[in-house]
């Protein structure tokens, strides 16, 4: 049965070092912690983001950012493109031959004052009217 060198080694670990145990030390008297002030005191903590008492930069600025979860419809005035109207049936594939869209529009709202005219053909759920 062979011992094992449990030993660290030679140079590889430092005492620790003791601070505040007297002037002959190098960390006596104030223990590394310089003069006086907040941050010489016992139990010093601080709150993130604290700066002396100032005004943090967190509450100095406008609070900002908020994105609904609720998809808004991508609105299209009939008015303005005529094509609408004059198809048989309107589906949001339909709308995409004669309008542009882009890949992330999945809902289509029609406005415009002919726009309730139109809504029995609509026969996508994914496209609505204003009004009634």
């Amino acid at each position: 049965m062979s011992l094992h060198n449990l030993q660290p080694a030679p140079g590889s670990t430092k005492n620790r070092k003791r601070i505040g145990r007297g002037q002959g030390s190098g960390t006596g008297k104030t223990a590394g912690k310089g003069n006086k002030g907040q941050k010489a005191r016992a139990g010093y903590n601080h709150k993130r983001g604290f700066e002396g008492g100032q005004q943090p930069l967190y509450k100095r600025l406008p609070k900002i950012g908020f994105t609904s979860r609720i998809e808004k419809p991508y609105v299209i005035n009939v008015e303005r493109i005529k094509g609408i109207a004059e198809l048989e049936e309107i589906t949001l594939e339909s709308i995409k031959s004669i309008h542009k869209l882009g890949k992330s529009v999945t809902k289509v709202k029609l406005i415009g004052a002919s726009a309730r005219d139109l809504a029995s053909k609509i026969k996508d759920e994914a496209v609505t009217t204003s009004g009634k």
